[in-house]
Order: C-alpha cells, then sequence, then structure tokens
C-alpha cells in the first residue's frame, strides 16, 4: 500500500511515520519550497505525547520542550482566580508539553527523513485534483514555480493542508470560507524572567474582552536564568475587521500594545513582553463546522483541514497526532484503503468533533466574565467573587475543550 500525504504539517509528518511504523509506504508533499522552523509556541497534551513517545520521539522532544506543570488563570490585575496541575502533575502518565513550533516540525521531519529516505518529502507542489479509479487515485498536482503539472498516482490520499486545504476544497468545493468568532489573536516569542514555577502556563482576562496567554518553551541560552516565553493575546473586535486567516501573516504592534498596557500578572510585564517580541504575528480566531464526513473512498482529511479549532484547550496539534496514530492503524488493521480510512474516520471522527463544538462554546469564558463584571477592580481572594460551583465551572470548561480523547 502506498500513501500520498498532501502537507507536511505536525499532522502529515506525523501520518508518515505512523503510516512507516505500520509497514506502509508514505510520501509528503508541500506546497512551500523550503521548509523552515517557523510559528511560536504549541502545546501537546499528554494523549499526543504518548503518541510521539510510541513513536520513539520521546526523548528528542523533551530536549526541546518544556514540560508544563501548571495553569493559572487571574483576572487582568493579577489577582489570581484559578490554578490546577497539568501533565504529569496531574497524574497522567505522560507529560504536557510547550514547545516551539518550527522546533517540533523540524524533529518530526528529520525523523521522517532519516526513517523514509530524503525523498520521502517533496516540497514546491500543490494539490490541484484528484480522481479516483477502482485500485488507486490519480493526483493532480502543480509545481509551485512554473505552474507545471504532474501527475502522482497512490493507493490512498491524506489531506493534511490545514486550513485552507485545497484536498477539504476538492471534497467540499461549496464550504466557503472559515468562520470567525469575533476574537483577533496576536502571538510572539521574547526572552523574559522566569516566572511562577518556571513551568507555568499562565492566562490572564477572558475573551469577552482581552485576554493573556503566555507560557515558557525553553531557555533563552544556555546557563541563562531567563526563558523564551510564547504569548498569544485575544482582543474582541468589531465584526468588521477580521483580517486574513494566515498564521504567518505580521501584525503591528500598534494594534494589539494599548489592550494590554498596565498588566502585570504573576511578576511579568505584558506590554514589554509583546513590545520584545519578533517577528509579531496576527490571526483571526477561525474554524470551521463539523464536518459529516471526511473519507470519500480513498481519499480522507486529517487535522485542521478535517477539524480546524479555536485555540482553547491547546488541542489542536494534539488532535491531529491522534488522527495520525488512527489513521495508521486502520489501515495496518484492514490491509485495504477504502476500509482502513472507513475505520480510522470511525476512530475519529465524532470525537475530534466534539472538541471543535467544545472549543466553539468557550465555556470557561463565561464565569470568568462574572468575574470582571462582579468585582471591576480587583478582589483579595476570589472565593468572596465566585461560588464553589462557578469555581468548578472552570475547570469543567478546560476539562471539555482538552479532553483526552
Amino acid at each position: 500500500m502506498r500513501v500520498l500525504i498532501v502537507g507536511a504539517g505536525i499532522g502529515g509528518l506525523t501520518t508518515a511515520l505512523s503510516l512507516h511504523a505500520a509497514g506502509i509506504e508514505a510520501q509528503v508533499i508541500d506546497r512551500v519550497q523550503t521548509l523552515r522552523p517557523l510559528g511560536v509556541g504549541i502545546n501537546l497534551l499528554p494523549h499526543a505525547t504518548g503518541a510521539l513517545a510510541e513513536l520513539g520521539l520521546h526523548d528528542a522532544l523533551a530536549a526541546q520542550a518544556v514540560a508544563t506543570s501548571e495553569l493559572v488563570h487571574y483576572d487582568k490585575f493579577g489577582n489570581e482566580i484559578w490554578r490546577e496541575p497539568r501533565g504529569v502533575a496531574a497524574g497522567h502518565p505522560w507529560p504536557q508539553y510547550s514547545v516551539h513550533r518550527g522546533r517540533l516540525q523540524a524533529l518530526l521531519l528529520d525523523a521522517v527523513l532519516g526513517r523514509l529516505g530524503p525523498g520521502a518529502v517533496r516540497t514546491g507542489y500543490y494539490f490541484a485534483t484528484a480522481v479516483q479509479e477502482d485500485r488507486r487515485v490519480r493526483v493532480t498536482v502543480e509545481e509551485r514555480d512554473t505552474g507545471t503539472a504532474v501527475e502522482l498516482t497512490a493507493d490512498a490520499v491524506i489531506g493534511a493542508d490545514g486550513l485552507h486545504s485545497g484536498v477539504r476544497a476538492h471534497l467540499y468545493p461549496d464550504e466557503g470560507p472559515p468562520r470567525w468568532n469575533g476574537i483577533r489573536m496576536w502571538r510572539g516569542v521574547a526572552t523574559a524572567p522566569r516566572f511562577l514555577s518556571g513551568t507555568s502556563m499562565l492566562m490572564a482576562g477572558g475573551n469577552h474582552a482581552a485576554k493573556l496567554v503566555a507560557y515558557p518553551i525553553g531557555t533563552a541560552a544556555p546557563g541563562d536564568d531567563d526563558v523564551l516565553v510564547n504569548w498569544v493575546a485575544e482582543v474582541r473586535m468589531p465584526q468588521d475587521t477580521q483580517g486574513e486567516a494566515e498564521w504567518t501573516r505580521a501584525g503591528r504592534l500598534d494594534d494589539v500594545l494599548p489592550h494590554y498596557r498596565g498588566w502585570r500578572i504573576a511578576g511579568l510585564d505584558a506590554a514589554a513582553l509583546l513590545a520584545a517580541s519578533e517577528p509579531l504575528l496576527e490571526y483571526p480566531m477561525v474554524d470551521r463546522d463539523p464536518l459529516p464526513r471526511w473519507s470519500f473512498g480513498r481519499i480522507t482529511l486529517l487535522g485542521d483541514a478535517a477539524h480546524p479549532m479555536y485555540p482553547v484547550g491547546s488541542n489542536g496539534g494534539s488532535q491531529a497526532i491522534l488522527d495520525a496514530r488512527a489513521v495508521a492503524a486502520g489501515l495496518a488493521g484492514t490491509g485495504d484503503p477504502v476500509a482502513g480510512l472507513a475505520a480510522y474516520e470511525t476512530a475519529r471522527r465524532e470525537q475530534a468533533n466534539a472538541v471543535v463544538l467544545a472549543n466553539r462554546d468557550i465555556p470557561m469564558d463565561r464565569i470568568l466574565r462574572v468575574v470582571a463584571e462582579r468585582a471591576p477592580a480587583g478582589f483579595d481572594r476570589i472565593q468572596d467573587v465566585l461560588t464553589d460551583a462557578e469555581l468548578g465551572a472552570i475547570t469543567e470548561g478546560y476539562r471539555r475543550t482538552s479532553a483526552i480523547r
């Protein structure tokens, strides 16, 4: 069996490794000419860490990442609302890792090239169209520089080409653009002093107005006490200001900084953190409606091509890794491309779609809005602001969006 994977991101590369481990030949194509370690931070939840460990990648991942030990939520004045352990500290068998997305992709790419061979990943090719026949799929790709059409054949095709998936557009040509929820995000990485435990994820404010997420993804330099901090600033905007849904789009500091002046959270100066970041990326918080079907004969979808979701529970990349493990198990277990892709969809579609809908609901934000309304100038004790049941609702909200599925 030979599988063509469209997209060399985290989901596509993990799929290639998972298929190889199952004895299935894989070829990866990607539209970019050169795969570079781009992006900012990403979280891998324990279920995804375990899947990568099964592929023999845990030690390499641990050397690149920070094992997140807790999540702590504050109001914008720096008053603690809620905290909960994460990863091994919460009793899971594997850590939750925070890592630079580009470093993770480079780790996976090195593993693919080392195990599958230097020709396993072909760059500079767009997916154009596909025709299914009785025993194969004929895929037409276009060379990025020249527009020259090239035909490839495979027993199965997996679209792992992200939010703007060409494979998804081929299967659902009338779907339309992604769905925006009115929140614009700015992202960056900057050097900052260690805060809290040194392995803590910090959140402040809420999505009803402005929210800040920050967590370390590595040391700034060998022997340095400072850390590289990934941050995400989420601001609710007027509905006519969505902007382009392209994750490498550059943002402007002047657009985001006014929302965070004066925020000092657990010793972290939010405005200084944002101002120290280069590059600064801007992206609307978008997803797509859950699909009733991923697999059509010998073609299927995976990762953000199948279930793009809001980054509320740190679960998007993790779900793509679970997809990769499941599609390899389905194809290896049945020995038949059509039956294998159907088995993969049965195992994963309802679970992933449930996470999409949980993230869209942003359940914990309702309670965070209550905090802002009841204590607009801050508070001394959160128990004077929220009941035990309301605090429990935050825990339940994160449980739904970070579900171990």
